[in-house]
């Protein structure tokens, strides 16, 4: 199982945070942040590699900061978001950033961690996350949630249905029980989800069974 583990982790990586170059392991309030924009621009109806390219759009223009969207205006988000390929959901996306920067300066002080630190529990902290903003949907929290599960112990997001489609691809139904058998050094639990997450979305689902890294272990047929 190891072996397999490991193959999926050179192929598809682990959290998508990472990717992005952020670090939530030290549970620091401007990376947390950076994640939570990620996660709002992840959950619209996009293109990774679009969410990607608008991230590090907003990135280089070091405005990744609760005020940073504040002190600008709609009209300049919009270009930034222009500029990564966000066209689409460029003044909805916008809107939504500026206000969820709002109001998490206006009641929690602009830390995350306020706002998980004054939830009750896992449901709270979702209503809190989802009260930031018009829009911020069941998607981006879960999203956003995801990557902090090991971090946040009020964290406990469902898993996807592409990481369930992926993990039941390679026979395993427990995947806190693999994990635990057979953690990798240097990856968590959050990785580890999201690997089968980019494998089931990216893999599974579109029937690219031939080109799968890890079509050796696939108990479906191959297509």
């Amino acid at each position: 199982m190891k072996t397999l583990i490991r193959k999926l982790f050179d192929a598809v990586g682990g959290c998508y945070s990472k990717e992005l170059n952020i670090n939530l392991k030290e549970r620091d309030d401007n990376e947390i942040f950076k994640w939570f924009i990620a996660s709002l621009l992840f959950g619209a109806r996009i293109r990774e590699n679009i969410a990607k390219n608008t991230y590090f759009s907003l990135a280089h223009k070091n405005i990744l900061f609760p005020k940073g969207f504040i002190q600008n205006s709609r009209e300049d988000i919009v270009t930034i978001l222009d500029e990564g390929g966000y066209a689409r959901y460029d003044f909805k996306t916008a809107t939504k950033l500026i206000s969820a920067s709002k109001n998490l300066t206006n009641n929690y002080n602009g830390s995350l961690n306020n706002l998980y630190y004054q939830s009750k529990n896992e449901k709270d902290l979702e209503k809190k996350i989802k009260a930031l903003a018009k829009g911020i949907g069941p998607v981006t929290t879960n999203i956003f949630l995801r990557e902090l599960r090991d971090i946040w112990k009020k964290t406990k997001p469902p898993f996807s249905r592409f990481t369930i489609y992926g993990a039941q691809s390679l026979g395993i139904k427990d995947l806190r029980k693999i994990w635990e058998e057979n953690r990798i050094e240097g990856f968590t639990f959050a990785d580890f989800e999201s690997a089968f997450l980019k494998l089931g979305k990216n893999f599974c689902l579109k029937k690219k069974c031939k080109i799968c890294p890890v079509k050796n272990y696939c108990i479906r047929k191959i297509q």
